[in-house]
């Protein structure tokens, strides 16, 4: 399946505890249909020193989402789309916003 969402976009939490939330895509994970999203879905992980010198405690890290609870961010207008396909000149697919057909970049 095609990627709608990929590394580096801009995205919108559409549902769940951090509905309405922004940032931007850490990673993304195809096979569990997940994705990481900075500043969103965080967790407390309680990590042991592994290493002279190196803190060990409580950290906050941003845990997978599933990406039916995102929704892209169109980069010209920062407003929440629908992604479709289009095979372009040269056979090559893009992504393309759904409402107004313009081509999105990445």
């Amino acid at each position: 399946m095609a990627a709608r969402i990929k590394k580096g976009d801009r995205v919108l939490v559409i549902t769940g505890a951090d509905k309405g939330k922004r940032g931007e895509v850490l990673a993304v994970r195809p096979k569990e249909n997940r994705a990481v999203v900075a500043g969103v879905n965080v967790a407390k992980r309680h990590q042991k020193q592994t290493r002279m010198g190196e803190q060990g405690g409580i950290i906050e890290k941003e845990a997978p989402i599933h990406l039916s609870n995102l929704k892209l961010l169109d980069p010209k207008n920062d407003q929440p789309t629908k992604v479709g396909f289009r095979v372009i000149e040269g056979g090559r697919k893009v992504r393309v916003n759904r409402s107004t057909g313009d081509v999105i970049e990445g």
